[in-house]
């Protein structure tokens, strides 16, 4: 049998801070910080949303070995990234690469680097079509 996976629903982050990672995906990339289930903290995003644990305190069932900052994530985004990279600029968030070419699931990415609060690497990226010239 085959297991036929459609989307992602939600992930999980282990954090060092739950409201210091709260407030860097709110202000710097728009989340929607949400509670549920008896107090627990998430951050939605389109048909998604990434639950935060707390490092030492992770809900179980939970990874076996769950780490802060051992994240490598990327979102897609609706802006252009130049639009991006300015109001990150404007917020004091250090972009550490970017704008750069990268390989997406459906199509070619423009994409950016920065690290949240715990260092998980974050690639903020648009896709594009590969017949047209991004600079």
């Amino acid at each position: 049998m085959r297991v036929g996976i459609s989307r992602l629903d939600h992930l999980v982050l282990t954090v060092t801070d739950v409201e210091r990672s709260v407030d860097f995906y709110v202000r710097a990339l728009g989340m929607e910080a949400i509670t549920f289930g008896g107090g627990r903290r998430a951050l939605r995003f389109g048909d998604s949303k990434i639950n935060l644990h707390l490092a030492g305190a992770e809900i179980a069932p939970h990874a076996e070995r769950p780490q802060p900052g051992s994240a490598d994530l990327c979102f897609l985004i609706e802006q252009p990234v130049e639009e991006v990279l300015a109001g990150l600029a404007k917020l004091g968030v250090e972009v550490e690469i970017g704008p750069v070419r990268r390989t997406g699931a459906r199509a070619p990415l423009r994409s950016i680097y920065l690290r949240d609060p715990d260092g998980n690497l974050i690639e903020l990226s648009n896709e594009f079509d590969s017949g047209v010239s991004v600079g």
